[in-house]
């Protein structure tokens, strides 16, 4: 991407990155709160307890010890895969776009694949014969017109997607940890990818994957890739989840049609009334995609999220978190409901300086009072 600022981690930077983004109620978004408010990931750990206890948190924070920090390192080095945080030369450039990107991954196999332009390609786990059919014709296509396939590793669509894109290049995006098999009949799939393609995982080894983890999954497919291609999406489709973090993205969304009758079809279909691109062969995709990935490998401003404000690092020790005040704090929970409101009219409504009601948002968050969406709007944790 032209522009991008690239960095090195240092291995205590890693480390103390490792442990930032493993602590309770810490993540991508909060995690760049941390590290620019405190400048480094080692003097956000230190102010963590005093921040969660100004949010109101009764119990301490639980803060991801140095010893399970290097103990998932270690693990990580004996699977075979390796961390690469953001900044650093072998981060999915298209992910790092996107609004609060992953801090840190955890890869293994060809990871220059992830320089390559991407497209990805989901849908049904229990998808049609013809579904599966186009789904590997499209892979296939686009991998030889050097398009790298990024999918979820689930079954149906995933599954052909990948299979037809092991000789080209495939990224599979997984929804536990980079070393949890799943679902159990890709074990010889898997083992392929993680030597001819990339295994990418945001989560800790040896997790197993559950339902708040595949959104997290989605969002990370969608941010790889340039486009995404939905196929044999239901109305109430996990795909469409990632269709949705698509379009949040400024990423262009393809769909194939299917039967009206067939309800396996009808979230994709109503996609491609409400707008999105039908897709009938690989060509329909690049005739598309070219002009929008002209645009985002031009657009200006920081395409790396911010690192080189991640990569700076500061003595812990003379950090003192700043404090917003309790009445900035008591003024935000009255303002508060459970339904999400935007954090700009928050700050109007609070009557106070738009850096304390920021800080206070951090606290009350990190104390678990507080819940942010994947866009600007704020809400009390019911």
């Amino acid at each position: 991407m032209t522009g991008a600022r690239i960095h090195e981690l240092t291995d205590k930077m890693r480390l103390d990155w490792l442990r930032l983004i493993r602590s309770e109620n810490v993540g991508p978004r909060n995690f760049r709160d941390l590290v620019t408010r405190f400048g480094g990931a080692r003097a956000a750990l230190a102010a963590l307890p005093e921040l969660s206890r100004r949010g109101g948190r009764k119990t301490g924070l639980i803060i991801c010890p140095i010893e399970d920090a290097e103990t998932e390192i270690d693990q990580i080095s004996r699977f075979g895969a390796r961390l690469v945080g953001l900044g650093e030369a072998d981060y999915p450039a298209w992910l790092a776009q996107i609004d609060h990107p992953p801090p840190i991954l955890t890869v293994k196999g060809r990871v220059e694949l992830l320089a390559r332009p991407a497209i990805a390609i989901v849908g049904a786990r229990s998808a049609s014969a013809a579904g599966r059919k186009i789904a590997g014709q499209l892979a296939a296509e686009l991998g030889a017109a050097g398009q790298v396939i990024v999918s979820g590793l689930a079954r149906g669509i995933d599954r052909a997607a990948h299979d037809a894109a092991l000789g080209t290049g495939t990224i599979a995006v997984v929804a536990g940890g980079i070393d949890v098999l799943y679902p159990p009949e890709h074990e010889e799939l898997t083992r392929a990818i993680g030597e001819t393609g990339v295994l990418v995982s945001e989560i800790a080894m040896g997790t197993r994957p559950t339902r708040t983890h595949f959104p997290r999954r989605n969002r990370l497919i969608s941010g790889i890739a340039a486009g995404t291609i939905i196929i044999d999406a239901a109305a109430r489709s996990g795909s469409l989840i990632t269709a949705r973090t698509a379009m949040e993205q400024n990423r262009e969304v393809f769909v194939v049609p299917g039967s009206p009758l067939d309800p396996r079809a009808a979230g994709g279909n109503r996609l491609i009334r409400d707008g999105a691109t039908l897709v009938r062969h690989g060509r329909d995709v690049l005739e598309d995609l070219n002009p929008m990935v002209r645009n985002l490998s031009q657009e200006p401003g920081d395409e790396t999220g911010g690192q080189s404000v991640f990569m700076m690092e500061v003595d812990s020790a003379d950090i003192t978190p700043p404090d917003p005040g309790p009445e900035t704090r008591e003024a935000i929970l009255q303002l508060l409901s459970v339904s999400p409101v935007e954090i700009d009219d928050l700050i109007r409504a609070a009557n106070a300086p738009a850096g304390d009601v920021v800080g206070a948002i951090l606290e009350l968050e990190l104390a678990d009072r507080v819940i942010r969406d994947t866009g600007q709007r704020i809400a009390l944790v019911p």
